[in-house]
């Protein structure tokens, strides 16, 4: 039905969507900023102007960290991608910034599977979502790895009370789901972005070592970009803490906030709350934990976001002769 329409038309729906992409990220960020019940934004601003967070010397070093994570990123995606089709990094760049924006109001995120997808021909794409579910796997997997190391060592200092009733609960249903994660194997039914394990794991080993060791090393290196982001953001806010009690409970919170299933409308919240329980342990107040999350999520993705608003705008689908 779409192809028959005219030209002029199919171009004007085309506009239109680009448009209501970018006015629909925007009004999120708004809304997001203006109406979060956590946090006022009126108190956030006199607070970050309060601990002198606009001088130039720290807004020069909380966004070249905020670069750094984004380059490091955008070029794990270049090399994920050259496991097809060599792209520059300018193109991963375009992509990966104008998969941001398209998909930054999705549920968790999974706008950016398709986002991404459309810069490439028909015969890629499914690829592409494979190679984009790998990059997000080997993030995730940093993610568990070190926060399962920070989470041992942080409820070591500070014991946490557990009711054992729902945490019974929680283990058997997660058990249950283990089960029938097998069962979905064993039967070849499970599937995960529509692709079943089995093509999954073949796909995976098609893939040379360098880009699955640099995907993984990216993903390392970007870790501790934020990581490193956050902690330097407690420095200016004026909690002392060492580095290294700072990274137990930063690798904590990523991993608790990663593991509740949510959808990213509300990730900040969930991020916020997560945050607030593991560092008010260790003497760290509420307002400066929110102030801290609200002020990431700003320089990581609000930015980010309205620098790819640009690249959604200036969009083009792949012509096939050219794939």
């Amino acid at each position: 039905m779409y192809k028959a329409l005219p030209y002029k038309t199919k171009h004007f729906f085309f506009v239109l969507i680009k448009l209501s992409i970018v006015f629909g990220a925007f009004y999120f960020i708004y809304n997001k900023l203006t109406s979060n019940k956590e946090i006022d934004f009126n108190e956030f601003i006199h607070f970050l102007n309060e601990k002198r967070v606009f001088s130039l010397k720290n807004i020069f070093f909380l966004l070249l960290l905020s670069g750094m994570n984004w380059v490091l990123e955008i070029f794990k995606w270049q090399i994920l991608v050259q496991a097809i089709k060599k792209i520059s990094f300018n193109e991963a760049l375009k992509q990966s910034l104008g998969a941001l924006t398209a998909s930054l109001f999705t549920p968790n995120r999974i706008g950016d599977y398709g986002a991404k997808a459309l810069y490439f021909t028909s015969k890629y794409r499914k690829q592409i979502l494979l190679l984009n579910f790998i990059g997000n796997t080997a993030q995730m997997l940093i993610t568990v790895l070190l926060g399962s190391i920070g989470l041992y060592y942080f409820t070591t200092a500070h014991p946490i009370e557990i009711n054992y009733l729902k945490t019974i609960r929680l283990l058997a249903v997660a058990l249950l789901l283990v089960l029938l994660f097998l069962f979905g194997i064993k039967q070849n039914r499970f599937k995960i972005k529509g692709f079943s394990i089995d093509k999954i794991i073949c796909f995976i080993q098609k893939l040379s070592f360098p880009i699955k060791a640099s995907t993984f090393l990216l993903s390392l290196l970007r870790y501790f970009v934020f990581s490193f982001q956050f902690y330097f953001l407690l420095g200016i806010f004026g909690i002392e803490i060492s580095y290294l009690d700072a990274m137990i409970a930063i690798t904590s919170m990523y991993l608790l906030a990663s593991i509740i299933p949510s959808i990213f409308i509300f990730d900040v919240l969930i991020k916020g709350s997560v945050a607030v329980y593991i560092f008010t342990q260790i003497g760290v107040d509420t307002f400066t934990i929110l102030s801290i999350i609200l002020l990431m999520w700003i320089l990581n993705f609000v930015l980010p976001s309205i620098l790819g608003s640009f690249y959604v705008l200036t969009f083009k689908l792949p012509k096939t002769k050219n794939a």
